[in-house]
């Protein structure tokens, strides 16, 4: 099987079938995006250049590596493992000009945790600052994906873990909860609200509310629309294509106002005030919550479930 490969005998492989390593790095990007047509669209390259070329990777190892359907592509069990380990061998080519003296350079694992959060300030960046403290020597890789994305780049075995808001997670994979944040409304400073301590829910009804199209901005949709009755005096929300920063963005410039997360105002925009959301007398929160896969044996994997564990002790890890 695929899982047993060693890196060397991988790569000998690799050599011997003729494979492109280009090959892999589409395969890569189908399983991340979940679609062909994403991916190619990632990468700038027509759907059919890259179906062919997995097509033809696919002859080349003997192995089908992607289930097709309407709804997009789904890595089957053996193109999870080979994927792992196609990922591993690109990782690994990409360290190798680096690595002057490999003799004394102890293999620690590589690590890639997908989120939907915030970098800038709050607990995943002080988790990851610790767990590069701590594993120096590990490889650590980061991806920024909508929540539906790292679903499906953990079901084909390209994150091993990721951090995303709210609990509703697919029932093949493993989820514990972490920590919470506040919600708060962000507001240009000369906003009828912006004088206001605190808000609350309805204090929302008639505004336009700037919606990212991407997540956490669904969980605050959806939270949203269940505190507030729809009515004809209810906000109005529109969508916009950009990230959450650029939505701050565009609310210095007048254009709404919208909903963030304690950790996205380490971002935030000049000209913007941010006021905490509540509901009665409490602050709203959402939680957030790791989610990994429990046949993943990476020991990388093993250390940062620790390191939560540790963090978090109230969190389910064990």
């Amino acid at each position: 099987m695929v899982r047993h490969t060693s890196f060397v005998d991988l790569v000998a492989g690799i050599r011997r079938l003729n494979l492109d390593l280009g090959q892999l790095q589409l395969a890569i990007a189908a399983a991340e995006c979940g679609s062909f047509r994403r991916a190619a669209d990632s990468l700038s390259i027509t759907q059919s250049t890259l179906s062919r070329s997995i097509q033809l990777l696919e002859h080349s190892i003997g192995i089908v590596i992607f289930e097709r359907s309407r709804a997009g592509v789904t890595a089957t069990p053996a193109g999870i493992d080979f994927l792992r380990i196609a990922r591993s061998i690109l990782e690994q080519m990409d360290t190798v000009v680096a690595r002057a003296k490999p003799e004394d350079r102890e293999e620690y694992g590589r690590l890639v945790i997908g989120f939907s959060t915030s970098l800038t300030a709050g607990h995943l960046r002080a988790t990851l600052l610790e767990y590069c403290s701590r594993f120096p020597q590990a490889t650590l890789r980061i991806l920024e994906r909508s929540r539906s994305r790292l679903a499906t780049a953990l079901r084909n075995g390209m994150v091993d873990l990721y951090v995303a808001a709210g609990d509703s997670f697919d029932i093949t994979s493993r989820s514990t909860p972490l920590w919470s944040e506040r919600i708060l409304a962000a507001l240009p400073q000369d906003h009828s609200l912006a004088p206001q301590d605190a808000l609350s829910w309805t204090d929302l009804n008639n505004q336009i509310i700037l919606m990212s199209q991407y997540d956490s901005g669904r969980d605050l949709e959806a939270l949203l629309n269940g505190r507030l009755i729809t009515s004809m005096e209810g906000p109005r929300i529109e969508h916009r294509d950009v990230s959450r920063g650029e939505i701050q963005n565009l609310v210095s410039m007048g254009l709404g106002i919208t909903l963030v997360l304690e950790s996205d105002v380490g971002a935030n925009s000049s000209g913007l005030v941010y006021r905490e959301l509540r509901y009665g007398a409490e602050p709203s929160r959402v939680g957030f919550s790791a989610v990994w896969r429990d046949d993943n044996e990476n020991p990388a994997l093993a250390n940062f479930l620790k390191l939560l564990a540790e963090r978090y002790p109230s969190s389910s890890l064990a």
